[in-house]
Formats: structure tokens, C-alpha cells, sequence
């Protein structure tokens, strides 16, 4: 990475904060800080000692416009793998964009989204999956997701993929051995040995596949949708999950015709909450139109939250809506409402209508009982949260079900008496998917699409 070129990005959210930070990397870091820092002290920052914080005066053409602290981390010991410089100025606006602008008069360029993190994975600082995660922190919604990304969480992650990669290359040396001097006995695996690790192999692939269930539901979240009659209470269970009254509650039917949208922790479980118009028969055009939307999002949910009246009987629209409710492909739970008040009706006559049936007051009760059924249904109880290797993005779900379909294909050739080298061609597969995993072996179009998503300045 020496030959490119040096850039620079703010690092810090923008706004007024007490203090905001520039960050300098490539070749030309220390000569590039040179030319608009200047030490208190009298010295040049490039003859300072590494990671020590100097004060000085900040430049830009020459005179000085704010006074601040820089340290320089020396390659391959800092964050990018390259020279880097961090300027540390008053934490306003207009001033760090005119920091910025020294720096890039200086001879920077401006950096890229993610472009800092880029360098890092193309500098061997980090792996694939370090970078995703990294870019998952940036993105957090809940302090699952943020333990989720922790470095002790990707770094287990991390050691899982390594270690099942590892042990497939050996395997794959092995066959090689094999194939190339069949009748020298050479190989470090017998054929039972080869087959109890390709077991074991398939075992650690699935352990992995399977945490992503967890990981996309604490990561991704779950789409989730609250229905039901006009005035159940579905507004009053939404303003409960986002913790404020994002939706007017009112006792006039049809008051939400719009679908209303959150993003929400529940527990662990991250859900991509609707709020949706009340489902009924309605004449007026609007309302209508309301329902419709309703029944769409219904269709392409995972979690559907039907809110139920017990203070009323049951009706027509009540018993309409259980219907609808059986050919969805959603984990259905029925919130029998307003618990509060005394019941026109029994719990039990939702039996069989629906997956899940909770009782509660959706104004003022408790919602554990609602967090505890999440969770026990998008989550594993097996797992930890930030302490164990838990797959968190599509890619490397993906990338493990390819691993995983290529050793299966060799363990039956194994199994079926097939020559050595009919096995070999499905194991050297599954490490080219391995090794795209964790960026050993993978397209510049993933990599760019996954710096992408990053800030400018990470």
C-alpha cells in the first residue's frame, strides 16, 4: 500500500463537540503534517517521539487558525497498517472543515467512504469479517449489536472461520500428497481419518450456519408487523416498543391510515417495526387504501403482532383477521389486549388460530412476557451475545452454505469408494469459499461493496 496515495477525512461526527479529530494516512503523513502543524515546542512532528501527543499551532496558507494536538503512529503499528497522523482540533463546524482543508492544502486527498478500514483489510491489519463488523458498530441500533460487533465477538468469530480453513487446507495437502504418489502411502490422513474430519469439518460449518439465525436477528433485525381491528390498541403496543408516542393514539376508529416505521431493540432482537392502519370494512378512500397497505405488509413479514380487544367480544373483523392470519409464512403471536380491564372472552378460543398467544395491557403492563417469546423464537438460548462465534451477514451465511456443499459432496465420494482426486476437486471448492470468507481469496466488486457502506473518516 505504500504507492497510494495519501488522504485524509474528518473522523468525528460533524457539528459543535468539544473536540474533533483529522485523520492522515499513506507515505507522505508526517511531511504532509509538516507543512501545516507546527510544534509548540519548535521541532518538526516528524522527529517526535511515535504516539506521543504534541501541541501546536494549526496553519492553513501559512497563519494559524486554531491550536491543537497531533500524534503519529508509524506503519505497520497504527490503524491503517500506513504512516498516520491524527490532528486533534476544537470540536466546531466551520473550524474542522477549515482543518481539513490545511490538511488537504498540505498535499492530501480526501479519503473515500471506508477508506481508512479499506486499507487496514488490504494491509493484513484486518480480516473480512473484522471489517464487517466494524462496519456493523458504526451502524448499531441496540447494545446487542454492539457487543455482537465487539472485538471479542468477531475475534471468536474470526478464529472459527480460520480454524475450519485451515484444517480443509491440510486435508486438501494430504490429498495432493495422495494423488501425486499413489503408491507411496503419503498423505498425513488415512481414508477413516479423512472421513471423521470431513464429519468433524461439517459439524463446525453447521455450528456456524446456524448461530446466523441469531446474528441476523440481533444484526438485521426482524421485519414485524402490529395488526389488527381499528382501536385494539395497536398504536398504544407500538408507542410502548419505540418508547415515546411516535403514533397518535385516539378512541376515533381509523385514526392510522399510514403505515408508521421504527427500528427497535426488543431485548436482543432488533425488529423492523409497522405500525399499520386498523383492518375493517371502510367506505372512505383513504382508510382503505390504509388496509390494503396493511394486508401487503402482512404478506412480507416475519413477526405479525395481532392485536385483540378482550375487553369487547369478539367480532366479525376479529374472527377475519385470524383467518388471514393462517396463510402467512410469518410467526404469528396474538396480543390479547387490555388485560386491564375484565374479559369478554377467553384466550383459549384462539387456539390453533395462531403460533404464539400473549396476554397483556399493551397502555401500561409489563411487555417482558412479549421480549422473552422474541427472543426464545429469532434467537438461540445456546449462545452468547459477544462472547460466542456467531455469524452476523448474509455474505458469510452464504459463503458457509457453499463451504458446507462442497466438503458434503466430498465426504460422499469418500463414502461411496469414489478415486481420491474425485473428492479433492470439492474440497479445494469449499476453501476457495473459505478463503473469500475472510478475504483471503475475494472479488474487488465484495470489497467495494462492503467499504461502501462505511462513513467517510472510518
Amino acid at each position: 500500500m505504500s504507492g497510494y496515495t495519501t488522504v485524509a477525512a474528518i473522523s468525528t461526527p460533524p457539528g459543535k463537540g468539544g473536540v474533533a479529530v483529522i485523520r492522515i494516512s499513506g507515505a507522505d503523513a508526517f511531511a504532509v503534517a509538516d507543512r501545516m502543524f507546527k510544534p509548540k515546542n519548535g521541532r518538526p512532528l516528524s522527529v517526535s517521539r511515535i504516539r506521543e501527543q504534541v501541541w501546536g499551532d494549526i496553519l492553513l496558507d501559512g497563519s494559524p487558525i486554531d491550536d491543537g494536538l497531533a500524534t503519529r503512529f508509524a506503519a505497520p503499528h497504527s490503524y491503517t497498517g500506513e504512516d498516520t497522523v491524527e490532528i486533534s482540533c476544537h470540536g466546531g463546524f466551520l473550524i474542522t472543515k477549515m482543518v481539513l482543508s490545511a490538511v488537504l492544502a498540505a498535499g492530501a486527498a480526501p479519503a473515500t467512504a471506508g477508506e481508512f478500514t479499506r486499507r487496514a483489510f488490504l494491509n493484513g491489519k484486518l480480516s473480512l469479517t473484522d471489517a464487517e463488523a466494524i462496519g456493523n458498530l458504526l451502524e448499531a441500533s441496540s447494545a446487542a449489536a454492539v457487543r455482537l460487533a465487539s472485538a471479542r465477538s468477531r475475534d471468536k468469530l474470526s478464529a472459527a472461520m480460520d480454524g475450519i480453513r485451515e484444517d480443509t487446507v491440510a486435508l486438501m495437502g494430504s490429498h495432493f500428497a495422495r494423488i501425486d504418489y499413489p503408491d507411496e502411502d503419503l498423505g498425513d490422513f488415512t481414508d477413516a481419518e479423512t472421513v471423521a474430519l470431513l464429519r468433524s469439518l461439517l459439524s463446525r460449518l453447521d455450528a456456524l450456519i446456524d448461530s446466523y439465525r441469531t446474528g441476523r436477528a440481533v444484526n438485521e433485525g426482524i421485519a414485524t408487523v402490529i395488526c389488527g381491528k381499528p382501536n385494539a390498541g395497536k398504536s398504544t403496543l407500538y408507542n410502548r416498543l419505540v418508547g415515546e408516542d411516535a403514533a397518535i393514539v385516539t378512541d376515533i376508529a381509523g385514526t392510522t391510515r399510514d403505515i408508521l416505521e421504527r427500528t427497535v431493540p426488543l431485548g436482543q432482537v432488533l425488529l423492523r417495526l409497522s405500525d399499520t392502519a386498523g383492518i375493517r370494512e371502510t367506505s372512505d378512500p383513504v382508510e382503505r387504501i390504509g388496509v390494503e397497505k396493511t394486508r401487503e405488509k402482512m404478506k412480507d413479514a416475519e413477526l405479525v403482532l395481532a392485536v385483540l380487544d378482550t375487553s369487547r367480544p369478539m367480532t366479525e373483523e376479529d374472527t377475519s383477521l385470524l383467518a388471514s392470519l393462517s396463510s402467512l409464512g410469518a410467526v404469528t403471536v396474538a396480543i390479547c389486549n387490555k388485560s386491564d380491564l375484565p374479559a369478554a372472552w377467553d384466550a383459549s378460543a384462539l387456539d390453533g388460530k395462531v403460533t404464539h398467544t400473549l396476554t397483556l395491557s399493551a397502555k401500561d403492563g409489563a411487555l417482558t412476557p412479549l421480549r422473552t417469546l422474541v427472543e426464545s423464537l429469532f434467537t438461540s438460548g445456546e449462545l452468547t451475545v459477544g462472547e460466542d462465534a456467531i455469524v452476523s451477514s448474509a455474505r458469510q451465511h452464504a459463503g458457509l452454505l457453499s463451504a458446507r456443499e462442497h466438503l458434503s459432496l466430498a465426504l460422499e465420494a469418500y463414502l461411496a469408494g469414489l478415486p481420491t482426486d474425485a473428492a479433492a476437486s470439492d474440497i479445494e471448492r469449499a476453501i476457495g469459499a473459505l478463503g473469500a470468507l475472510c478475504g483471503k481469496s475475494v472479488s474487488e466488486a465484495v470489497v467495494s461493496d462492503i467499504f461502501s457502506r462505511f462513513c467517510v473518516g472510518k
